[in-house]
């Protein structure tokens, strides 16, 4: 019954319908439609194909492990770096026919857009934007390449709609009210850079902010956070 069935679609499928207008002499304008319904009914089929395959991907995730440690005094965080998102990431899109990659320009701010792409052709993509990494020491290259870098994390994770492991389960909320991994570890780098990595200077610092941690340090006081330490590295150079 499945067979006869099967058998019956392909018959009327939009390839086989042009087959037949051909040997019947169809004329151009008749054909022309034949192919529109055609490329619609693979588009249809693509597009049902990547949500199957996603479907199946979200089914059994794979877990992201925080493989990298960023310490500074009483200040401890771990993350996942982009390549071992990647990697197990990339491992399992694979198995349902699946890839991902992405695109970046730049206009003012960095735009990375993630793109996954199923084996028959349909795709979704996904876009975040940051201002450059000007913050430290780092030059333009490397503030350039500090921003892309994590919106590519960030933008696969959005995508696959996968977090890592022991993220925080309000960390919606978290990331509303307090700066982000990216802003807490260029703002270490930067005290690192003025010689603050004592316990008694870092503690002047966090009284100055009027906060007793620095992942506490709220959004809103982030550029004034990166201020006070650019500011004490220019006295720091009279």
């Amino acid at each position: 019954m499945e067979e006869k069935k099967l058998a019956k679609t392909e018959e009327n499928s939009p390839t086989e319908l042009i087959k037949l207008a051909i040997t019947q002499g169809a004329d151009l304008e008749k054909l022309q439609r034949l192919l529109d319904i055609r490329r619609q009914y693979e588009a249809d089929e693509a597009r049902k194909a990547y949500h199957r395959a996603m479907a199946e991907f979200k089914s059994n995730p794979p877990k992201i492990i925080k493989d990298r440690q960023v310490a500074f005094d009483k200040t401890k965080y771990a993350y996942a770096s982009l390549a071992n998102i990647c990697e197990v990431i990339g491992q399992e899109l694979s198995r349902y026919g699946l890839s991902h990659s992405w695109r970046t320009t730049q206009n003012g701010s960095i735009s990375v857009t993630c793109r996954i792409t199923h084996i028959q052709g349909h795709y979704e993509e996904t876009t975040l934007q940051a201002d450059a990494d000007k913050t430290g020491s780092k030059n333009n290259i490397q503030a350039l390449g500090s921003a892309v870098t994590y919106l590519e994390r960030y933008t696969l994770l959005a995508l696959t709609g996968l977090a890592t492991v022991e993220q925080d389960e309000d960390g919606k909320a978290t990331e509303e009210a307090y700066i982000t991994e990216q802003q807490l570890s260029l703002l270490l780098d930067m005290l690192v850079d003025i010689g603050s990595d004592t316990p008694a200077k870092q503690k002047k610092f966090l009284e100055y902010m009027k906060i007793s941690r620095l992942e506490e340090l709220p959004a809103a006081k982030y550029q004034q956070a990166v201020e006070a330490i650019a500011q004490k590295k220019r006295q720091m150079k009279k």
